[in-house]
């Protein structure tokens, strides 16, 4: 019975592994079967996605800072 893991271990990884070679192949086959504008679009985004989220990250922190001090609450870093 102390094989069974192992075997089971090792053919998850066996089948992951076959699956993101293939995952990663079929996306860069489709890649170069599109064009570099599309690629582009995509990055552009990809970038306005980011932008958005570090934006309301920092909107998240300048709300919570305010309300905790609104609570009385210590938040300083030193």
């Amino acid at each position: 019975m102390e094989w069974v893991p192992a075997v089971f271990i090792a053919f998850k990884v066996i089948v992951l592994g076959i699956g993101m070679f293939l995952a990663v192949k079929w996306h860069y086959d489709q890649g170069k079967k599109h064009g570099a504008e599309k690629q582009r679009a995509v990055l552009l985004a990809c970038a306005k996605l980011v932008g958005i989220f570090v934006l309301l990250v920092v909107i998240l922190l300048v709300v919570t800072f305010t309300v905790g001090k609104a609570l009385g609450l210590d938040l300083t870093l030193s």
